[in-house]
């Protein structure tokens, strides 16, 4: 590649090495796992050993920020690294209609959004976070039992707490949902 640069086939402008330098930092960040984190893939409540999802086995030794949601506590906790930044109540999936158990990564994020599905339809649903196909960490207006299972397996939030994380959180967020 020298020989190519030197003899003006590719010129070293910022854009072409600012390409390759995106390019392979792409690829890795594709291909390796998080340093720190339990090695298993998005998956369902049969497939997911949930005693090997622990807080502290994510947290020893990555600084990222992350997202854990206990659904027999029915807390939410947002961590950056070791250190807890966010800690709220939450209304998870009811039996009839459960949160996924696993772990997944914020896919999609709407500061409002139309929910629907079978017995609902609810506008400008706000801070809507997606994590796994159509369920999310959402703020809800309609409601206020946090702290009980009352969704259709969404993470139901109150909307200035739904806000805050919303704010913290970025798309590729690591979710961790356990019981």
């Amino acid at each position: 590649m020298q020989s190519w640069i030197r003899s003006g086939r590719i010129r070293s402008s910022g854009t072409f090495c600012t390409g390759v330098a995106l390019m392979v930092a792409t690829l890795f960040s594709w291909s390796s796992p998080l340093a720190g984190t339990p090695n298993f893939t998005t998956a369902t409540a049969a497939s997911v050993d949930e005693n090997s999802i622990t807080a502290s086995n994510i947290r020893q030794t990555s600084q990222l920020r992350w997202i854990e949601i206990d659904l027999s506590e029915q807390r939410l906790r947002a961590w950056q690294g070791k250190r807890l930044v966010y800690s709220y109540r939450i209304s998870g999936g009811k039996r009839s209609t459960p949160t996924p158990i696993g772990r997944f990564r914020i896919n999609s994020k709407y500061r409002t959004h139309r929910m629907r599905g079978r017995g609902y339809n609810i506008p400008d649903v706000p801070y809507t976070m997606y994590f796994y196909r159509g369920y999310a960490i959402h703020g809800a207006y309609w409601h206020n039992r946090f702290g009980t299972p009352v969704s259709h397996g969404c993470v139901n939030l109150p909307v200035k707490q739904a806000r805050n994380l919303y704010r913290w959180a970025s798309t590729g967020t690591l979710v961790v949902v356990r019981k």
